[in-house]
């Protein structure tokens, strides 16, 4: 039987989460902080197609947990064309090639955004890097291990689409964020990205966010066909966890090389990363973590070993 929510009784839940979004006030940092679990969370970020407005999601919910005080490592994980540092006004000497061919550490090329932020950028232009092989992988997985203790938070930031690295990142991943728009596009190819991980990696647990919404009706329309398809064709479960309205000062930020959440922190863009980053913390409360960074890469190639045998 399918365990998609959000159909049915949950429309009025969700409508309640909508009017909530919408009245939210941005709070002050010396509120009681919100609670998690101990250990770090691994959060990948992904979609189902480009031009969804998914980086831009990953750099301002970034800025806004820093708000509450998390410290965030950002690893930018598109390999061919990494932006991450481009949207943050940054120009890091060097980036996730570099590691992957030996040439650097982590600790050599991670880049200060804030206090609380540390970025891992990524290459631009190079193919090399746009299907890891297993020693890639393994070095990846070494160097991260090695940096688990300084951050609460890590947010992976992958490549959109089906490739093998996007499921490498997100299978690794104790929590899948799922980005997706109103278009039908969208909509059709993060269906196909959810099926794929439910029926080949066995992942069945999905949190959703809808971008570029008109408002929050909106959003939870598109989120409503997704889970109406989801619920007939695949045993998962979608979680709704918010929306980022349509908002012409993201846009200008982008132009600026800036984050919406730092250029204009009072936007209805910046509103809605506030109340996204509080979910995120609160659902700590209710995540089942799988383990820690390195149980969860090592999962991975101990899984992909096993089908290759």
């Amino acid at each position: 039987m399918s365990a998609v929510r959000g159909t049915g009784d949950q429309a009025d839940t969700l409508r309640k989460m909508a009017r909530t979004a919408r009245s939210s006030d941005k709070v002050t940092n010396t509120e009681t902080p919100l609670t998690e679990q101990n250990g770090i969370r691994v959060i990948s970020v992904t979609s189902g197609k480009g031009g969804v407005g998914k980086s831009n999601i990953v750099a301002n919910l970034a800025l806004a947990l820093a708000f509450y005080g998390k410290k965030v490592l950002i690893i930018d994980a598109d390999l061919g064309v990494g932006n991450l540092d481009v949207l943050l006004g940054l120009s890091p000497q060097y980036n996730l090639n570099h590691v992957l061919s030996g040439e650097k550490s982590l600790q050599e090329i991670i880049v200060e955004v804030t206090p609380n932020i540390k970025l891992i950028p990524a290459g631009s232009g190079v193919q090399e890097y746009t299907s890891l092989g297993q020693h890639e992988k393994l070095r990846l997985l070494d160097e991260l291990d090695m940096l688990e203790e300084d951050f609460d938070i890590m947010i992976i930031d992958t490549e959109a689409g089906i490739s093998e690295n996007v499921t490498y990142f997100t299978v690794a991943a104790q929590e899948i964020l799922v980005v997706v728009t109103p278009e039908p596009t969208s909509i059709t190819d993060v269906y196909a990205l959810i099926k794929l991980l439910a029926t080949r990696y066995s992942e069945h647990h999905f949190k959703v966010l809808i971008n570029m919404a008109r408002d929050s009706e909106d959003a939870l329309e598109v989120f409503r066909k997704l889970a109406n398809v989801a619920g007939r064709f695949l045993d998962i479960s979608l979680d709704y966890l918010g929306c980022v309205v349509r908002d012409e000062r993201l846009i200008d930020a982008v132009k600026k090389q800036k984050a919406v959440y730092e250029l204009y922190p009072d936007s209805d863009a910046s509103n809605c990363f506030t109340t996204l980053a509080k979910r995120v913390i609160e659902n700590s409360r209710q995540s089942k973590l799988k383990g820690n960074i390195q149980f969860f890469f090592r999962r991975y190639l101990e899984g992909a070993k096993g089908s290759a045998a």
